[in-house]
């Protein structure tokens, strides 16, 4: 497999959204959710995300290069930073590709701020929003049905002694 940090040196600003869909969409049937892409690009959402139980809309970003305040992911998209809201997308999935790291966002997070930062390699900055990382449990946990057998995704909230939805990322605030 290619070193990330040099994938995306050349490529345009769409060209590497392209490529983060890719990987997305690798990274997601390896854990075996099933993952539809709408035809078009009419929609706010990106993917239909399947565990089972239900269908999740998702919405890619990514992130190839670092400022020197981490990487910024804004809940907006192309079309007049309209922000993204609960009736647009379930999810939004953040890719930093030089770190080949996933934060799993629920809409939610959103309702009271437009952006996001990360610092997934910094020993003394810590996003808030660490706890979303590699958070694909929560595309496995539909609450409301069991989810097919072949997604391995290994819910937080499952602890040795039972389930314990307090280490759910959705209820660490």
């Amino acid at each position: 497999m290619p070193n990330r940090r040099h994938i995306s040196a050349n490529l345009t600003t769409k060209r590497r959204g392209e490529v983060a869909e890719a990987a997305f969409l690798l990274k997601a049937a390896s854990l075996g959710f099933t993952v539809a892409k709408p035809w078009g690009e009419s929609d706010r959402y990106d993917f239909l995300v399947d565990c089972g139980a239900r269908a999740w809309r998702v919405q890619i970003k990514s992130a190839h290069c670092s400022g020197k305040n981490g990487y910024s992911f804004h809940a907006c998209g192309n079309r007049q930073n309209v922000v993204y809201t609960a009736a647009d997308i379930d999810f939004l999935i953040a890719y930093i590709a030089p770190e080949d790291v996933w934060y799993v966002l629920p809409i939610e997070v959103f309702q009271k701020i437009k952006s996001v930062k990360f610092f997934p390699s910094s020993r003394r900055r810590m996003s808030k929003f660490e706890k979303y990382r590699e958070a694909w449990c929560l595309l496995a946990c539909p609450q409301d049905g069991e989810c097919r057998s072949e997604v391995d995704v290994q819910p937080r909230c499952h602890t040795p002694t039972g389930r314990d939805r307090s280490a759910c990322p959705k209820n660490l605030d």
